[in-house]
């Protein structure tokens, strides 16, 4: 990637976060970088992979979240922070990014703490042997110090904002997995490692979370089996938000079994 469209994908991410209540556009953000519309979408699509307007979504759905796990503040003064006109508005597009209203997601966190701590004194076993119909298997490649979950998933765009196709989580020690009978279609290999921290909260915030991303989308049809590695490493600023709650989808996993 070109620095100098990092820099100014930066720069326009930056102000979206000092700016998460105002009616923010398109074009302003392009004048502040002091480039043309045209040109400043297609070099942010290039460095974060997905528009503006929808990593401004996303951003404001974090912010959500982040208030929600810290602190009391209603629903209404949250959203309201946040640039929402409704909680109905609010409430619809936390759900569908995130997995649960916000009354839920701040509710159930307890609960969500406890099985990711339940899920460390697991022992893992997990058969890479046998492949069935279309399937990938992916080897991940964590920091040597990193202690924790991997969550690994194949997502239908590049950011994860809702549930993967397929997805599984994984202890640190267990670093390969096999995704079969995957739907044909075109999907993206997202990782995220959350390491273990004694402050809970954490567990539900992307900001210390490590990142992989198999850098080409994964395009599946009859008979497709694809071997691939992904090394993760620390967030960049540019980074799209985590909004799904993977807290959740490892809860929903152990409920199914």
């Amino acid at each position: 990637m070109n620095d100098e469209h990092i820099k100014i994908t930066v720069e326009a991410i930056t102000y979206m976060k000092m700016n998460l209540s105002a009616d923010i556009t398109t074009e302003e953000l392009a004048s502040h970088v002091g480039y043309s519309h045209f040109h400043f979408i297609r070099i942010f699509k290039e460095v974060t992979g997905i528009a503006p307007r929808h990593y401004l979504s996303a951003l404001r759905i974090e912010a959500g979240k982040s208030h929600l796990s810290e602190s009391t503040s209603s629903v209404l003064k949250v959203l309201l922070s946040l640039g929402f006109q409704s909680i109905g508005t609010f409430s619809s597009r936390f759900k569908q990014y995130v997995g649960q209203s916000p009354r839920e997601f701040r509710q159930k966190m307890g609960t969500l703490q406890n099985q990711l701590i339940q899920f460390g004194t697991m022992e893992q076993t997990q058969s890479l042997e046998t492949l069935q119909f279309q399937s990938v298997r992916c080897k991940i490649i964590p920091p040597l110090d990193f202690k924790g979950i991997l969550f690994a998933g194949l997502f239908p765009r590049p950011i994860p904002d809702q549930r993967p196709i397929v997805g599984t989580a994984l202890l640190h020690k267990n670093s390969s997995c096999l995704f079969s009978n995957i739907p044909e279609g075109k999907y993206y290999m997202l990782i995220a490692g959350i390491p273990w921290n004694l402050n809970p909260k954490k567990y539900f915030s992307s900001d210390s979370l490590l990142r992989g991303k198999y850098e080409q989308p994964l395009e599946i049809t009859s008979g497709t089996n694809i071997d691939i590695t992904v090394k993760l490493r620390e967030p960049m600023p540019y980074d799209p938000p985590i909004l799904i709650n993977l807290p959740l989808l490892l809860f929903e996993k152990n409920r199914a079994k």
